[in-house]
């Protein structure tokens, strides 16, 4: 009988960071041991709208937890909500306003699993 192991993480809310994107991130899961996904909380605050940027190669997927901001996936805009997901593709134009009174909070689940050189800052290109 093949014997199975899980790994178990937990991040405290001390490890949030602010990222260049315009917004801020605490990373769940982000394990080149499990280079297949990564899962980060991503914050916005009121108000706010992070850098237009793609992901050279990765697929991400927000979740909204709470807040509502209005998306650009694309050519696409749509106003999302707590509950609500969003499939962007790689190497998809991609951007959030939090256009809500508080923050905007989301999961970012990346596969293959988020590193710094897969973002693309679009500003000004």
């Amino acid at each position: 009988m093949t014997s199975l192991q899980g790994s178990f993480y937990r991040k405290p809310e001390t490890e949030e960071y602010f990222f260049v994107e315009g917004c801020h991130i605490l990373e769940y899961l982000n394990d080149e041991a499990d280079a297949a996904c990564s899962i980060a909380r991503a914050r916005v605050e009121a108000g706010v709208e992070t850098r237009l940027h793609a992901l050279v190669n990765t697929t991400e997927r927000y979740l909204i937890l709470s807040g509502s901001g209005l998306a650009t996936i694309g050519d696409q805009q749509r106003q999302l909500v707590a509950g609500d997901v969003v499939v962007i593709p790689p190497d998809c134009p991609q951007q959030i306003l939090n256009n809500g009174s508080e923050d905007l909070v989301f999961l970012a689940i990346c596969t293959p699993r988020f590193v710094p050189d897969c973002y693309q800052d679009l500003e000004n290109h």
